[in-house]
């Protein structure tokens, strides 16, 4: 029996490493959510000024925030490599972003590189979230996934619904660059730098994870011993010698703690 929803919440923030998916999966959500809202102004600051065609601009942010889902997290299930492409998503959304807050005076609106802005984003914010809700289950094992996910999404929620009136509040804000400059002189909506900001600070953040993915060991051994992603066989130790016969989850990932430890101390 799975233990209430609050002290498995309790549990889930005790747990090393659980905030920082939770940070990355916040990230995700609430700048696609915030450029999904205001979809309208971000195209037509590009020159997208066309009803259709700025819905159909936002049908592809979606597709592509699906694909990524698809193809980058099918990847890191299998490679278990969460955190360095969640660190390259973070970093090519903070760069896909500038575009659709930037307007270079020498250049003019460019609509074409502002859609394919809008598509890269979707491409890199969109996998952040499947990557790290399960990195989160991955980390809190024998925790319940169902409340995990559900940690995320209400935080996720939460946080979008907080920063939706601040991003339509900075939207207002568009300070000058380089006024003095004629080739470099331009100007950034506020909005597009809160995102920004928010963005760095998770990239920041989350470059300190270095918790033990408990359910990857705990799944290599069901399959002698071995894993697909091959930092998880780098440990002399057999995983399934110790966690044979254990049917205490708590005990079990006391186990995998234990394993990890002396993994370490050998290297």
């Amino acid at each position: 029996q799975e233990p209430p929803f609050i002290e498995s919440v309790k549990t889930f923030f005790a747990t090393p490493g659980f905030s920082r998916p939770l940070a990355a999966f916040i990230c995700s959500i609430s700048i696609t959510n915030i450029v999904g809202a205001f979809i309208d102004e971000v195209m037509e600051r590009g020159g997208v000024t066309d009803q259709f065609q700025i819905d159909l601009a936002g049908a592809g942010f979606e597709l592509a925030i699906l694909m990524g889902g698809i193809f980058i997290g099918g990847y890191v299930d299998k490679s278990k490599e969460y955190k360095n492409i969640t660190l390259a998503c973070l970093a090519m959304t903070t760069f896909f972003l500038v575009p659709l807050g930037l307007t270079d005076h020498a250049i003019g609106k460019e609509p074409l590189l502002m859609v394919l802005a809008l598509l890269g984003l979707g491409m890199a914010a969109g996998p952040v979230q499947p990557i790290n809700a399960e990195l989160a289950v991955d980390v809190t094992y024998p925790g319940d996934e169902t409340a995990v996910e559900s940690v995320q999404q209400i935080g996720g929620n939460l946080v979008s619904a907080l920063l939706v009136p601040v991003a339509e509040y900075a939207s207002r804000l568009d300070p000058e660059l380089f006024p003095k400059n004629p080739m470099l002189d331009s100007d950034i909506r506020g909005d597009v730098i809160l995102l920004i900001t928010i963005s760095v600070m998770t990239f920041a953040y989350f470059s300190g994870f270095d918790s033990p993915l408990k359910r990857s060991m705990a799944d290599c051994a069901d399959v002698n011993d071995v894993c697909d992603a091959p930092q998880l066989n780098a440990s002399p130790l057999s995983v399934s010698s110790t966690i044979i016969g254990l049917t205490n989850g708590d005990d079990a990932a006391r186990s995998l703690e234990e394993v990890t430890t002396a993994s370490t101390n050998l290297d």
